[in-house]
């Protein structure tokens, strides 16, 4: 049984929790808030084993197989080294920090301790990625010329979104499944990234349109949001036919069409609790291999995509508070 401690105690905590609650291979043992109220109150909704009023006294927990880190992206790296450094295994939730040198910094800082840290994107995990992996290699598509992706949803309401201390705005809490997408489908090799980006009031980015350029002119359009909701969908164009993957950040659905927009035929995903068992499942057997990383989402995966948000924020000009003037660097394309 691999026990899980859940730090922090929000919405995404509750999703892992229920997850947890429904596994047979592991269970939400412990969770901890700043606020010991909220941690007993989150524990009793739950029916998590313990609650503790500080992250510390819970990482001391000898019980405690994996950590799984649900903070704002603001305080990933923080929260994330304080659990290695008490000696236990990562699962930090999406955007693993809040720019790639903090994302180097904290997988150093797991390697040095030879502990498993990886990043808590759970399409990375899911069986829909394998099915569309499959379809493409199977040249059914033919070959793939252009992508499409977008993720929006009205979320101004919430605060740690429109607030720069907090690393708010779209890109870290949306625009990741439409970046993740494409890399998945299309690889890292990118040779130009563009893009256009509407900034909120506060200063984060709002919404945004990114461009990517691959070898051979193959393009993928992308859009976030946190003012609207969008159809969500995932669409590969290819020269036999396109496939559409509805609801990319957790694909229920997926279809073929010929290129004169023929339903070929439709596929839906396995059942599933939420989908966050997978990322754990994963975790699981990365602990009993004696792995430092998951295979699903390497550690250079993590890295190269905090890189493109970089390079997206700097296009935008956005920076966070507690960032150095240059976290924010342009990554250079070929």
């Amino acid at each position: 049984m691999l026990h899980v401690g859940i730090l922090g105690a929000g919405h995404i905590a509750g999703t892992m929790a229920k997850t947890l609650g429904a596994m047979e291979g592991a269970c939400a043992w412990a969770v901890a808030s700043r606020d010991k109220e909220r941690a007993e109150a989150f524990a009793r909704t739950y029916g998590v084993e313990r609650a503790y009023g500080s992250y510390e006294e819970m990482l001391d927990d000898p019980k405690i197989d994996l950590v799984y880190v649900a903070t704002p992206h603001s305080h990933h790296l923080e929260h994330g080294k304080l659990c290695l450094e008490h000696g236990k295994p990562v699962l930090c939730e999406k955007a693993f920090t809040a720019n790639a040198a903090q994302a180097r910094e904290l997988i150093a800082c797991a390697k040095a301790h030879k502990l498993l840290i990886t990043e808590a994107i759970w399409t990375r995990y899911m069986p829909s990625r394998k099915i569309i992996d499959a379809i493409v290699s199977s040249g059914e598509l033919g070959e793939i010329t252009a992508l499409t992706a977008n993720l929006g949803y009205p979320m101004t309401h919430k605060e740690r979104l429109v607030r720069p201390e907090l690393a708010g705005g779209a890109l870290l809490d949306v625009g990741v499944y439409p970046l993740n997408f494409v890399s998945m489908v299309l690889g890292n090799e990118v040779e130009e990234i563009n893009s256009v980006c509407v900034r909120h009031s506060t200063g984060v980015d709002g919404q945004e349109t990114i461009v990517l350029r691959y070898p051979g002119g193959v393009l993928a359009t992308l859009h976030a949001s946190m003012y609207a909701a969008t159809e969500q969908y995932g669409i590969l164009y290819g020269t036999k036919g396109y496939l559409i993957a509805y609801n990319i950040n957790n694909i229920d659905r997926l279809a073929v069409f010929t290129p004169d927009r023929k339903l070929v035929r439709e596929m839906k995903v396995p059942q599933q609790i939420t989908g966050y068992e997978y990322e754990v499942l994963a975790c699981q057997h990365a602990l009993e291999i004696g792995a430092l990383e998951c295979a699903e989402m390497p550690h250079s995966e993590t890295i190269r995509l905090m890189e493109w948000m970089d390079a997206l924020r700097a296009q935008w000009g956005v920076r966070y508070p507690f960032e150095e003037p240059a976290a924010g660097g342009v990554l250079k394309f070929s």
